[in-house]
């Protein structure tokens, strides 16, 4: 079973077992998450799409981290403008237990 989540303005197709990296989520490292709405759930070749009523992903925390920096270079040419910047952005790495379809049945 797979299923749709949003979460932090992204959208990412998750299956029980895998570790996915979003957003920064104020959480300790090894607390249980609750992610919904869920915008898709599916099995095999039947899926259903739209907002998931009563369905939600539940998670434990791995880690809190930032990703590398990205570097920013801004030119404006022939008027001695040069600006250097960088940016490392904050992330939750979420390890997902199960996915939980009240309508259907629990995977784990």
């Amino acid at each position: 079973m797979y299923a749709v989540v949003k979460t932090g303005g992204k959208q990412y197709k998750v299956r029980a077992g895998e570790t996915i990296k979003v957003e920064q989520i104020p959480a300790p490292v090894g607390s249980e998450v609750t992610l919904s709405p869920l915008l898709a759930v599916g099995e095999g070749k039947s899926i259903y799409f739209g907002t998931v009523p009563h369905a939600q992903i539940r998670a434990t925390v791995v880690a809190q981290g930032r990703h590398p920096k990205i570097k920013i270079f801004k030119l404006r040419r022939r008027k001695h403008y040069q600006k250097r910047a960088g940016h490392r952005q904050n992330y939750t790495e979420l390890r997902i237990d199960t996915i939980y379809n009240e309508m259907a049945s629990t995977v784990e």
